[in-house]
């Protein structure tokens, strides 16, 4: 078996100037720094295969900008460009930038200037002091590539130990009520509350990374929760991993290099909704509002930046202790590596008349009252007018091409999908895996929507109407389907 390289990288993705500030459907500029946001890649190689993965404190990664990374690392001796996986940690406190998928299937926020004339549209001037669409794409096209580059020249001969640990970080949000629907951030101080939707998932998948002499160099955690709990602030910050990186590196070393991978999540956060925790500086969300809020004995408000500190000490201290108990007939210098990117060819969900129906309706009795169209509002009828749009498009299409990687690197597997994946999915995924282990990668090489289940589905709401993703549960159980047949088929040779 061939020699075990491994290689590491972190560049900071943090601009030297404001910049609009991704992830909720109203306009953030950052105002500061308050940690800092990068792209960290790890670069494996193994019996002539590769395996790249790099890890970014973004909101998400659209397609347009996997291929201008893609585009620039052709450049690189011995890189196979379309076996680099890019990664967000769904941070809300990055950058936003103009973002693509590899179908369109809906329209922007401003479909509704169509019903109200173009002169009423939301329309953001450019400012030269504040980085946003193209000049954020290209910046983090550089930022990533030069990450991934250096991660792959710094390879070096390395061994590694997987290992497993539990952290209380994600909590499902979606609440359900005694009339069968369903609400994101739903109040649950209710007597109409009956449940929440579905569980959470505390395993944390662990890969410890050393050199030559057994010596730590980094470390990869995979956590099903989505990095935002800070999502309505307006500075940049890496969320909590930024937390687990400050406190791993005090214990190991400044030069410790800390991957943080999403699990499948797409319906997890890191709130208690049952043990409601009010935020403690003021937010502006409409559908997280609390009329009766009672003072709870529980965690730090998840909204705000010691919530962050929590969370970070949580993950930190659980992975202090699994390595700890690391014993030296646990660490290898030989795996087996086999890589394969797959276009998994997904059902469009489609948008039925009646549905369509509505939101013309609700577009129609708004644009009476609306004279012009603010953040905001637009905000309000993104969802009916992202139903229009696919209603108006999917005619044209019947399936979506979706990228997901299947690796095998020793006793482990790694499975990417471009969704925020519901938890069930991915429970089923490892649940039918013969790996050992299997690290879970949401949002990876495409920035695809939610992926709910049918349950999520019947009881609607934000994350589950049609046009919060480009398929349904019935694309959710093909991916299952297709990760686990390819996976046990890499571990049957």
């Amino acid at each position: 078996m061939s020699e075990l390289k491994i290689g590491w990288s972190e560049v900071s993705i943090t601009p030297d100037k404001k910049a609009s500030l991704e992830g909720q459907f109203y306009e953030r500029i950052s105002q500061y720094t308050e940690t800092e946001i990068t792209a960290t890649a790890m670069a494996i190689e193994s019996e002539g295969a590769q395996l790249i993965i790099c890890s970014c404190d973004m909101e998400g990664i659209g397609y347009n900008l996997v291929c201008g990374v893609r585009e620039k690392l052709k450049a690189v001796e011995g890189i196979d460009p379309e076996m680099v996986i890019i990664h967000a940690t769904h941070s809300h406190t990055s950058i936003k930038y103009t973002s693509k998928r590899r179908v369109s299937l809906d329209g922007s926020l401003n479909l509704l200037s169509k019903y109200l004339g173009e002169e009423t549209a939301v329309k953001p001037q450019k400012r030269d002091d504040v980085m946003e669409g193209d000049e954020g794409l290209y910046f983090l096209i550089d930022r990533i590539a030069q990450a991934v580059k250096q991660a792959w020249e710094n390879r070096r001969p390395a061994a590694y130990a997987n290992a497993f640990g539990r952290a209380a970080v994600g909590m499902n949000r979606r609440v359900c009520y005694s009339d069968g629907s369903a609400k994101m951030w739903g109040d649950t101080n209710t007597a109409t509350f009956t449940e929440l939707e579905g569980g959470n998932d505390s395993g944390m998948e662990l890969l410890f990374v050393y050199d030559e002499k057994k010596a730590l160099t980094g470390i990869v955690a995979n956590v099903a929760c989505p990095a935002q709990v800070l999502e309505q602030r307006s500075f940049f910050s890496a969320d909590y991993w930024g937390k687990v990186k400050i406190l791993l590196r005090e214990r190991f070393g400044k030069d410790l290099f800390v991957l943080g991978l999403c699990s499948a999540a797409g319906d997890q956060c890191p709130r208690d909704l049952v043990r409601w925790v009010d935020p403690e500086t003021p937010i502006d969300d409409p559908n997280v509002i609390r009329t009766n809020v009672i003072l709870r004995k529980a965690d730090p408000s998840m909204y705000d930046i010691k919530g962050t500190w929590k969370i970070g000490k949580r993950i930190a201290r659980e992975i202090i202790d699994v390595y700890d108990e690391i014993e030296d007939g646990e660490i290898r210098t030989e795996a087996k590596l086999v890589h394969e990117n797959i276009i998994l060819e997904v059902p469009v969900r489609r948008v039925t008349d009646k549905e369509y129906n509505e939101a013309k309706e609700k577009i129609d009795a708004f644009v009476k009252t609306v004279e012009k169209i603010t953040f905001a509002e637009n905000a309000k009828m993104h969802v009916y007018a992202g139903t229009i749009a696919r209603y108006e498009m999917q005619e044209k299409y019947n399936l979506y091409p979706a990228e997901i990687h299947i690796a095998r690197f020793g006793d482990i597997a790694f499975a990417s999908n471009s969704f925020e994946l519901f938890l069930n999915y991915g429970n089923q995924i490892r649940a039918r895996s013969k790996a050992q282990q299997t690290f879970l990668i949401q949002l990876a090489c495409g920035a695809d929507g939610y992926l709910p289940t049918l349950k999520a589905e019947q009881g609607s709401h934000y994350s589950a109407y049609v046009s919060s993703g480009v398929t349904g549960h019935e694309g959710g159980d093909l991916l299952v389907r297709k990760t686990v047949e390819q996976i046990n088929k890499m571990f049957d040779r």
